[in-house]
């Protein structure tokens, strides 16, 4: 199966969405969290980092859950603003 490339807004959303759960993290090891949301530190790495813009949304749940953020608040925070792109 061939992949798509990733649009320019679908890598940016992944980007925003690791830099909101390292701060969600705050002073927990990426070790504790990963393994409480059962994923590998690797994951979430790639996650936190940019490199997996795409996570699959059980994992993102698993996450969020782990560190107590509502998905409806990833969601609107890792959305780009309407009015920033019609600007």
């Amino acid at each position: 199966m061939v992949r798509n490339p990733l649009t320019p807004e679908e890598r940016e959303r992944g980007r925003r969405l690791g830099l909101l759960l390292r701060e969600a993290r705050g002073g927990r090891s990426m070790t504790e969290v990963a393994m409480a949301a059962g994923v590998s530190p690797e994951t979430l790495r790639k996650i936190e980092s940019g490199r997996a813009p795409t996570p699959a949304f059980f994992t993102v749940a698993a996450l969020a859950e782990v560190l107590d953020v509502p998905l409806d608040q990833l969601t609107r925070r890792c959305t780009p603003d309407e009015t920033a792109a019609v600007a």
